[in-house]
């Protein structure tokens, strides 16, 4: 690594107007070569390395990162014990293909999952390289083991591009745009947004937005258009991600399970960016108290290295040889970045998740209480939002400041994304220190003055 971050700076340093000149011609290269699908943000960043919580770009600026990846280097970048575990397996095997033969650790990871994983044990894990796939498991073990076809989601729910996952995902219309009919039957129902309540009073009991949403599925779902009896599963993420790091009443899960329970329902947690520590505990199920019979694992779960694991009981995870297999998932490299990944998260950086998102959410509730165009500040942990908007009485979204604080952020160092209509999520890696997190409200702090003029 070069000198700017061979050892951790105190501050982020820019050092060329952004992007710079080497930058400019990576991008130019990109829109030439590379597929205009992908989603690029406000700003332009083209990375070369990372160390912990900071990134150098390819003209040596640095930033502190406050996004890992979408979520996904929880223990940092290039943490040295996952470079550690990687280079060893590396050395000795990298690919042999789980779905055709044997290799002890795909069993040792599976086994580690089994202890912690909200599902009730015994477990099974199928193994695949991302997180739709991981959706796309479950969606095809659950179809498989109760004989239904129908599901259930949210709005402003995201479990993936690929087509099955995409007839739950319900997050933004341009990722529907051109692929016309959903492949499958889904039928989506509002998530309990606490900060923007979709349901009218009747809805909910006694107010709670919670028991709303498991109103709206028994009275009008089962009522009207999807008998409970064909509905194979309830897909939910159990603190949204995409749709805004949204939290939901208590209520919510605990009543979805007990819809699940009474009607031969499987409940599906999605867990991929609240799980493996993000949320301040290992999975954000934890927090509602609620076990899930299956749960869909990825971005955290490796440290950057491409893994995804849907965990299911054992007695529905049952199906036939053949019936669902990846050739890359469970790769033997990826699943010793694994089982670094769970140790380090074990041994402290949940617990600092916890402690730390503490300290910076109180920081950006200081920073609410400042600024009129902050109108809400929510999470749990490392996994936090900042929603800007218009008027704090209407409530109504404003994405353009929020895309300009997120632009004037990264112009002084720190990477920030947007989530939602027009929040901005916080997800650094979970090593972030109270230090680290100081910097960033700082700089945060002012990008929000500069930007609400």
């Amino acid at each position: 690594m070069s000198s700017a971050v061979a050892v951790e700076p105190n501050r982020p340093k820019i050092r060329t107007a952004l992007p710079g000149p080497k930058a400019k011609k990576v991008i130019e290269r990109d829109s030439t070569f590379v597929s205009p699908g992908y989603t690029r943000p406000a700003f332009e960043l083209v990375a070369k390395r990372g160390r912990g919580v900071w990134v150098e770009d390819v003209d040596g600026n640095v930033f502190l990162d406050c996004n890992a990846g979408i979520a996904v280097c929880s223990t940092g970048h290039c943490h040295p014990e996952i470079v550690q575990a990687i280079q060893q397996q590396a050395s000795e095997l990298i690919h042999i293909s789980g779905t055709d033969y044997f290799y002890e650790f795909m069993p040792d990871l599976a086994a580690e999952l089994d202890r912690f994983v909200p599902v009730p044990s015994p477990t099974r894990s199928h193994f695949v390289s991302s997180g739709t796939e991981a959706v796309e498991t479950a969606l095809k073990l659950a179809m498989y083991a109760t004989g239904r076809e129908k599901f259930i989601a949210f709005t402003g729910g995201f479990h993936g591009r690929t087509l099955g996952s995409l007839s739950l995902t319900a997050s933004k219309a341009t990722q529907r745009r051109g692929f016309r009919r959903q492949v499958l039957d889904v039928v989506h129902v509002p998530y309990p947004n606490v900060y923007r309540n979709p349901f009218n009073d009747s809805e909910c009991s006694d107010g709670d937005i919670g028991q709303g949403a498991v109103n709206w599925i028994e009275n009008r779902l089962f009522k009207t258009t999807t008998p409970a009896q064909e509905v194979a599963a309830i897909v939910v993420e159990p603190i949204q991600g995409e749709g805004g790091y949204l939290v939901p009443p208590p209520s919510f899960l605990k009543g979805l399970r007990r819809i699940c329970d009474e009607n031969g329902i499987l409940l599906v947690a999605d867990e991929v960016q609240s799980g493996m520590g993000r949320s301040g505990k290992m999975f954000a199920c934890e927090h509602f108290d609620v076990q899930a019979d299956m749960v869909c694992i990825a971005k955290g779960v490796a440290s950057g290295m491409p893994l995804g694991a849907c965990v299911a009981r054992a007695d529905i995870m049952d199906w036939h040889a053949g019936s669902h297999a990846s050739t890359f998932g469970g790769n033997p490299v990826c699943i010793a970045a694994a089982l670094k990944t769970i140790e380090l998260l074990k041994n402290g950086l949940v617990a600092n998740a916890e402690e730390v998102g503490g300290y910076l959410k109180r920081g950006l509730e200081q920073l609410m209480e400042k600024y009129e165009c902050i109108g809400d500040v929510r999470g749990k942990g490392l996994m936090l939002a900042v929603e800007f908007v218009k008027d704090r009485n209407t409530k109504e979204p404003d994405t353009e400041l929020r895309d300009r604080v997120e632009l004037t952020c990264f112009e002084h160092g720190l990477i920030l994304l947007g989530a939602g209509d027009s929040a901005i999520r916080w997800s650094p890696p979970l090593i972030l220190s109270r230090d680290n997190a100081d910097i960033a409200l700082e700089i945060f702090g002012q990008a929000v003055a500069d930007s609400c003029r």
